[in-house]
């Protein structure tokens, strides 16, 4: 794994989300690439990478978030862990198969920061629909996840890698 390559993703991530998906809100819900970030990277790196990747985009996201700071970074460590933890079993030769996983990782990255930000005192599930917003950005990132695939399978492997990482053909 190249720490630059992913660093750059995770920051190009965040600058896409914050300049040009922050205008796209339906119903007071917003994209969130950075979750797809922590899914994908689960998928491709497994648990231990993607907890690292998921981790590192929580921090940076947190930054921005008027959220308690690291309530971000938890919910994406445990999910990017989680996802790969499960996918590591997984038939990768499916072209489906990653966003399906983006599709499922997303809603359960959003219900569970929604979940741990009331735990935490936040008035996360007041306002908008959890269901409307689970819908919304679990759709973006269904159309986000192959290039996000892309983008992450190129910053995850390196020369001296010896683990073979999913591409599209």
């Amino acid at each position: 794994m190249s720490a630059p390559r992913v660093a750059a993703v995770v920051i190009c991530a965040l600058t896409v989300q914050v300049t040009l998906l922050a205008r796209f809100s339906f119903e007071g819900a917003r994209p969130d690439l950075m979750v797809l970030v922590a899914v994908l990277a689960g998928y491709i790196g497994g648990p231990n990478r993607g907890a690292i990747v998921g981790f590192s985009a929580g921090v940076v996201f947190d930054i921005l978030l008027s959220t308690p700071m690291g309530l971000s970074a938890l919910i994406y460590t445990l999910l990017g862990y989680g996802i790969g933890s499960i996918s590591s079993g997984m038939v990768r030769s499916s072209r489906i198969a990653p966003v399906l996983v983006a599709v499922a990782g997303s809603a359960i990255g959003v219900v569970g920061f929604a979940v741990a930000g009331e735990v935490l005192g936040e008035a996360t599930l007041k306002g908008p629909n959890l269901a409307a917003i689970v819908v919304y950005v679990a759709t973006i990132n269904a159309v986000a996840a192959p290039l996000m695939m892309k983008a992450l399978s190129w910053a995850m492997s390196s020369d001296n890698d010896q683990r073979s990482t999913y591409a599209f053909r």
